[in-house]
This record gives C-alpha cells, structure tokens and sequence, in this order.
C-alpha cells in the first residue's frame, strides 16, 4: 500500500491499514492521531491499526461510512424537520403553559377581574403558585425519563402533553386560592419528564457535538412562547368578561385546548428511534446508529439496569452538574417569574402594554441564542467559556437592578439579563450529555440534573417578597451571590471534564476538516475525565 503525498490514507486501503498509517489531527494536537476513511464506501476487513482505536466496534466502523458527507446532510436535515420540529412545539407549548401565571397575575390588575383580587390571594400567596408546580415537577422528572425509554417517546410524551393541558384548562374553572395551588401542582405531576425527555431522545439521534444547533431550534422556538404569551395575555386582557369569563381564564383555557389537540398529534407523528423509523432506509438506519459514540443510548436498551443507575449517582460530575442547575436557576428563575411585574411597575405604561413589553425582551434573547447556538457548534472556543461569560454579563445586569434602580437601566438589564439567561441553556445541555452513558445511565443522569437543578422555580420567586418592594434591592443581591456561585462551580466542573470537553471540540473540528475531503473519522471521544483527575 502506498501513502498519499499528503499523509492521508488512501480510502481503498484503510481496511489494510498498518499501525503507521496514522496522522495527527492538527499541529496543536500532536498527541492525538486519528483513523480516516473515504466516505460512501464500506470498509474491508479490520486490521491491528483499527483495532488500536479506543472503543473499537467494526460493524459500527464499516456503518460510518456507509453515506457520503452530502448525503448525511440531507438525512440529517430530513432527522432535524420529522423530529425538532415536533420537540420544538412541545418546548414552545410547555413554555407557554408553565409560564402563564406570570402574565395572568397582572392582567385587568387594578379590577375586579384580576386573578389575585378574584381568589383573594397576596402577592406573596401568590408566589407560591410556582413552588406547587415545581414540587412535583422535580421529583418526577427522573421517574419520567425511565419511564419514556421504556413506553417510547412519541407515545410518552403525547401522554404528558394531553395530561398538562387538562390540568391547565382546569385553571379556569378555579374559585379560591385552594384550587389555583391545586391546579398548578397537577400541572407540576403532568409536565414532569418533558424537558428531559426531548433531551434524552435527541441522545438516540444526534452525536453530542451536534445537538448545540439542534438546541438552536428548540430553544428559539421555546423562547418564541414568549412572544406568544405576550400577545394572547394582550388580548384576552382586552377581552375579559366574554362569556362571562375574565381575561385570565380564557388565557389558561385556549392555551390547555390547543395543548390537549398538539398532544394527540405527537401520538402519531413523533419519531421514536432510529431503528424503528418507517422513513429511513436500512442504510439510513444503519449509518444513524453507527456514527453515534459508543457510549451513546439505543433504541433496543429497554431495560431499566440499576447497575447504571448507580454508577451515575458515584460519578461526581452528576453532583457538579446539578449544583450548577440549582444556582443558576435559583438565581435567575425569580427575575424571570418577577419580569412581567418589573416592567408593570415602571410606572409610565399601561398593564396592557405592559404585556406588550416582554416580547422585545423575548426577541432580544432569540438573537442571542442564534447568535450563541451557530458560533459554539463550529467555533474552537472551549463550551464551558459560553456559560462563563453569560454568568458574568447577569450579575453585571443584577448589579445594575441594586445600584441604579432607574426605569430605563431597569427595562435595559431585563432585556439583557433575560436574553443572556435564556442562552445559558442551550450550550450546557450539550457539555452535560457528553458526559452521560447507556440508556438507562443517560436517562437518569438527565433527568436527575434537569429535575433537582429546577430547583431555582420553586425557591427564586420566593426571595422577591412584597416587603422587599419596589425595587428589590435584597432579593438582586442574593441573586448576584447564587449567580457568582455558579460560575466557581462551572469552573470547577470545566477542570474536572477538560478530557472529554477538549475531545469532543477537537474531533468536531476534525470531522468538518474531514468532510470536505470526502472523508470519515472513525474515533469517538472516550471519557477519560474521571481516570485524570
């Protein structure tokens, strides 16, 4: 066999390789050798050279080059349109519905129509709405997420959706303060294992370098219930006693309606994996599951293993993970839950208009997802920088709630402090999956961090208590404190995962590199994290 002038292996030969034809990914990496084979072409008999490859599988090798780089684009799109696009609505659905006490708490606010003033809650009995719906939502979640490995995701997931928005429309029907509690912790047993569930069955489909773009559609999407939200809480507000209903219970009405009708789409449109998918060819079907890293869950992993359970509950960076998940949210869950009330307060707009407001708060921060989501998946800049930055810029913004409490800097910090918030997501969830194994481990690991770290929904709006009004000063400055703690634990946590995080960048730059050459690479990121440290 003859190398090629440029140090490459030749495609026909790499079946016959030999241990030295291998060649370093970059300058940079010269510890680091890669395997390449051409692509659209099975591989021949495996030799010693591949064999050398960490986690080496030869059906899984001679799958990942069975589709050319074009091809895989094309398949990759008709994945993202069949599956993120469903797992996007349910995300946008479930935003809308969680989120709607925040605009119901101020619509027709000063009338006898106003939810508070008709259930005679306070303001700060009303806080309590959102610890009901996240006790159960935290506890649940977990559960939830074994549970869809085992039932299937379209059918799971159809079963949450119908589920939450009976409990949503029963909001409406709701005459004391009794029932409102009653209600949202319904809704809190029935939305629990969404979120993680969408996550978990994007693990079954996509390589962990390749869900920050997919990330991308769902979280504009999610952000987009902002916008939503804000227009149907505009109308029905202007709309209050039809029927003989108030503003609010329309609002938690059509939203359930529209939820119990999507679910019922999900049953028969969702795909659940690849193995099962009637639209892939068996080739398709094949190359999917053989380019995902061998760690990765499958489809035919039906089986809850403690043994997986429990290794993921010794594995440290589970704890750091969550402990990340709970500061944060803690930290900026009760601004996001106090946003509408911020703005409503400023004193120079109409409670109408000021629903109107949080939609260029909503806009501002799908432009910062975009801008993060397109950057972070090509970009050579190490992921745990994104989140790092985004916490600084919040406690900045924080710091501006305490020290200049002014109408303008308060509308300008919620715009930025709330886009940046919502962006944090979307480029933690790939550097946590990176870090996940198997089915039944990814499955808990998953919904334990989503769960626990969601945390922050019950405890945030609890810190903004009307005692600490108007403008909060105490409740900012606790948020600044939980915020700071994050980024010291996600800095711990960056040092703790560097293997497996500087892997994952490094073979994604390579597999673009490798793409445009026609080619492959049959490596996989190998966590090495816990034996390094």
């Amino acid at each position: 066999m003859a190398d090629r002038e440029d140090g490459r292996i030749s495609s026909k030969d790499l079946g016959k390789t030999t241990a030295t034809d291998i060649i370093s990914t970059s300058d940079t990496d010269t510890n680091h050798e890669l395997h390449f084979a051409r692509r659209g072409e099975a591989l021949e008999e495996a030799s010693s050279s591949l064999e050398t490859i960490n986690g080496y599988d030869p059906e899984l090798m001679n799958g990942r080059t069975l589709l050319t780089a074009a091809e895989e684009k094309k398949l990759l799109r008709k994945i993202d349109w069949r599956l993120m696009t469903l797992c996007s609505l349910i995300f946008m659905f479930k935003n809308l519905d969680s989120n709607n006490a925040s605009n119901a708490r101020i619509m027709n606010k000063g009338t006898d129509q106003n939810i508070m003033t008709q259930l005679g809650i306070t303001s700060n009995e009303y806080n309590l709405v959102t610890v009901l719906y996240y006790v159960p939502y935290i506890l649940l979640e977990a559960p939830s997420n074994l549970l869809l490995k085992r039932c299937s995701p379209s059918k799971w997931q159809s079963r949450i959706m119908i589920s939450w928005g009976i409990a949503l429309m029963c909001n409406a029907a709701v005459k004391n303060k009794g029932g409102l509690y009653t209600t949202r912790f319904l809704l809190g047993v029935a939305e629990a294992g969404q979120f993680p569930g969408v996550i978990l069955q994007m693990t079954y489909w996509y390589r962990p370098d390749e869900m920050s773009l997919r990330l991308l559609y769902f979280y504009i999407c999610g952000n987009i219930s902002g916008i939503f939200g804000g227009l149907l809480a505009y109308g029905f507000d202007n709309a209050s006693g039809a029927g003989g209903l108030s503003g609010w219970q329309w609002l938690f009405l059509s939203e359930g309606i529209a939820t119990v009708l999507f679910g019922f789409v999900i049953w028969f449109l969702l795909p659940d994996f690849p193995e099962t998918a009637k639209w892939l060819t068996e080739r398709e079907k094949k190359f999917i599951q053989a380019r995902l890293p061998s760690n990765s869950p499958r489809g035919n992993e039906q089986h809850f293993k403690l043994r997986e359970v429990i290794e993921s509950l010794k594995d440290r960076r589970l704890w750091l993970f969550t402990a990340i998940w709970a500061t944060f949210t803690v930290g900026t869950n009760g601004v996001t839950f106090y946003q509408s009330t911020v703005i409503a307060n400023l004193g120079y707009t109409s409670i109408a208009q000021a629903q109107l407001l949080n939609i260029p708060i909503t806009i501002c921060g799908l432009l910062v997802i975009a801008a993060t989501g397109i950057t972070a998946d090509r970009s050579r800049i190490p992921r745990p920088l994104y989140p790092l930055t985004f916490l600084v810029i919040i406690i900045v913004c924080y710091g501006v709630f305490v020290a200049y409490p002014s109408n303008a800097a308060i509308y300008a910090v919620t715009l930025i402090g709330n886009a940046v918030t919502a962006s944090w997501y979307p480029v933690m969830w790939p550097w946590r999956v990176q870090t996940t194994s198997r089915a039944t481990g990814s499955a808990f690991s998953i919904g334990f961090v989503n769960s626990y770290g969601q945390i922050g929904g019950a405890i945030g709006p609890q810190l903004f208590q009307s005692k600490f009004g108007p403008h909060h000063t105490v409740p900012f400055s606790v948020a600044i404190g939980l915020v700071g703690t994050c980024a010291i634990l996600t800095v711990v946590t960056w040092w703790v995962t560097q293997e497996t995080e500087r892997d994952t960048r490094r073979l994604k730059l390579a597999k673009i590199a490798a793409e445009k050459r026609g080619e492959t690479i049959l490596e996989d990121v190998v966590d090495n994290d816990l034996k390094n440290n």
